[in-house]
């Protein structure tokens, strides 16, 4: 699925007749419901897995960051982890009351990189993206709501409405406008950081015995032990 969204997202911008794009999960449990922890032991245990990973995940981030049309994240049930850096690369997020959302990484020992973080924290500041890691629990769309991680929270019997609204709204306007909106906004986003020493950090997670335990805690279904190597 990953590998899948840059040419959906391509085939969507050389359509002149799509003006918004909206992503949302199939069913009504989750938009994302986060990377498949049962497979990481097969897909991402070593570093080459690991990095082949990023690098794929790295491109669909890109794709929808670098996306000139619209894009709108219909949001029901659970968004998390990479699911929830999907939501926030979105130009808009409309939720219903019932979604969920949580960065579980710390509960598994991975590490989160950079590009990701920084998405995150331009999104909801220092101070929330700091809780939304360090306690890695899940916050209600309310909360969501009041930390600027998404636009609107609607009950669920509203949300396709709700986005069908905004998606006419941003149809009738100029593309060319809203192309360069997007565009000026994330250039004045721009911040240079050492990607290097972050890459290091991030790698070091990925190296640990809580990694391993990390994972082994998920497919025993126990609390891991982490032992800080």
């Amino acid at each position: 699925m990953w590998e899948a969204i840059p040419p959906v997202l391509a085939s969507f911008t050389a359509d002149s007749e799509v003006r918004t794009i909206v992503l949302t999960g199939a069913g009504d449990k989750a938009f994302v419901s986060g990377a498949d922890i049962s497979q990481f032991e097969k897909t991402r245990s070593s570093a080459e897995q690991v990095q082949h990973y990023e690098d794929v995940a790295d491109r669909a981030n890109q794709a929808l960051k670098t996306c000139d049309k619209p894009v709108i994240a219909m949001i029901r049930g659970y968004c998390l982890g990479g699911g929830l850096g999907i939501a926030g690369l979105c130009d808009l997020r409309i939720a219903a009351d019932d979604a969920r959302f949580s960065i579980p990484a710390a509960k598994m020992g991975l590490g989160y990189r950079a590009s990701s973080m920084k998405s995150l924290v331009d999104l909801v500041g220092k101070a929330y993206a700091l809780e939304i890691m360090l306690t890695a629990r899940q916050f209600s769309a309310a909360e969501a709501k009041d930390m600027g991680l998404v636009n609107r929270v609607v009950p669920v019997a509203d949300l396709e409405r709700t986005t069908r609204e905004y998606c006419d709204m941003m149809a009738a306007n100029a593309p060319l406008t809203m192309r360069t909106a997007k565009r000026v906004i994330a250039e004045v986003l721009k911040t240079k950081y050492d990607n290097g020493a972050c890459e290091a950090w991030v790698q070091e997670c990925f190296a640990s015995e809580d990694y391993k335990e990390g994972r082994r805690a998920f497919m025993e279904k126990r609390k891991p032990v982490f032992k800080g190597r």
